[in-house]
């Protein structure tokens, strides 16, 4: 069943296109739209400001789409440096509080510190409780994604949530300065339940 109760900040949604234009070249961006039929307004940061949470969520997951269409096979390492720069503006733009807790985190101990980064981008996204959760699997972590904008009105034949890859990745290298491995096991665009990613840590 197609994803269509997903929802996406506005606000954020405004930060992610400013990064794929750096990203794709803005002049780009709106070809990229174009050839997949899709709203070349959503380029336009004017534009998505009055969007609602449901619109936000649809541009965004149209704007993943276009990309993949567009950049075929490229598109996968496209989308997760977009999410890696995306963690960078979340922290950038992260409440007094949040910040002070992403030092207190910066502090723990590594295994806490794996755990605690993904919960702080869970936050930093403004997700709702059970939106979003990390569960421990031994020396591993589990991250369910629940509402998953990515694959907003999406169908395809393998897990398509590259710019979530990428925002894990990042924040996990932020916390820890080490790369896990990370993959996407379900996907809602496949037709799974939710999006869920294993990331694994080498440790037996």
């Amino acid at each position: 069943m197609t994803n269509k109760q997903a929802k996406f900040s506005a606000k954020l949604l405004q930060e992610v296109v400013d990064i794929i234009s750096a990203e794709v070249g803005e002049k780009n961006l709106p070809v990229v739209l174009k050839k997949s039929e899709l709203p070349v307004v959503w380029a336009e940061r004017e534009y998505l400001e009055k969007m609602s949470q449901e619109d936000a969520a649809e541009a965004y997951a149209g704007l993943q789409q276009a990309i993949r269409a567009y950049y075929g096979r490229g598109a996968r390492g496209i989308l997760q440096r977009i999410g890696s720069k995306f963690w960078e503006n979340l922290l950038e733009n992260a409440s007094f509080k949040e910040k002070a807790q992403a030092k207190i985190l910066r502090g723990m101990p590594e295994m806490m510190r794996r755990k605690a980064s993904l919960e702080l981008l869970a936050r930093l996204l403004n997700t709702e409780d059970g939106e979003m959760s990390v569960h421990t699997l031994d020396f591993n972590l589990i991250l369910s994604d629940n509402i998953s904008p990515t694959t907003y009105n999406q169908r395809d034949d393998e897990p398509i949530c590259h710019i979530t890859h990428g925002l894990m990745r990042e924040a996990i290298y932020w916390a820890t300065s080490k790369d896990p491995l990370i993959e996407e096991t379900y996907c809602q665009a496949m037709g799974d339940t939710n999006c869920e990613f294993k990331l694994t840590f080498g440790e037996q």
